[in-house]
């Protein structure tokens, strides 16, 4: 079955929510913050995972207006890895150019916005693409969709 978008949606929300929470957790005390408290770097990363979040869902339906002209009305799984890229991007400037995300002051250098984002995309995608169908068996047959 092919993921419905809002199977889509519901699964980017849940396994960031959890996945997404403890990369940032774990993470985070060893990213290259520079002189920022520990409290400000996590107010960073988890800012920066929200607005993945909030993004996301606008991706997600751009993501399926895309996939209206394609026969199988999906993406095969590599395209699903690829969208770090542009995903990547449009977060860095978000974070780096404006101040919807982030005041001016908790801006986070290259390093570690990319460790950081890298990270939990992956964490994210090998999740979605491994144990969350051994976890959710019937996740696939509902169009992705965990509620």
């Amino acid at each position: 079955m092919t993921p419905t978008l809002n199977g889509r949606i519901q699964t980017r929300l849940v396994i960031l929510g959890i996945i997404g929470v403890l990369v940032a957790l774990v993470l985070t005390p060893v990213l290259p913050t520079g002189p920022l408290s520990l409290v400000q770097s996590y107010r960073i990363t988890l800012s920066i995972l929200l607005a993945v979040v909030v993004a996301g869902v606008a991706w997600e339906l751009l993501y399926h207006f895309l996939q209206q002209f394609r026969w199988e009305k999906d993406w095969p799984t590599l395209f699903g890895l690829v969208t770090i890229v542009n995903e990547g991007l449009l977060m860095w400037v978000l974070v780096r150019h404006t101040t919807i995300v982030l005041p001016s002051y908790l801006r986070p250098s290259l390093p570690a916005f990319a460790i950081h984002f890298t990270v939990t995309w992956l964490a994210f995608w090998v999740f979605v693409n491994g144990p969350v169908r051994v976890l959710l068996p019937r996740w696939r047959f509902n169009g992705g969709r965990i509620v």
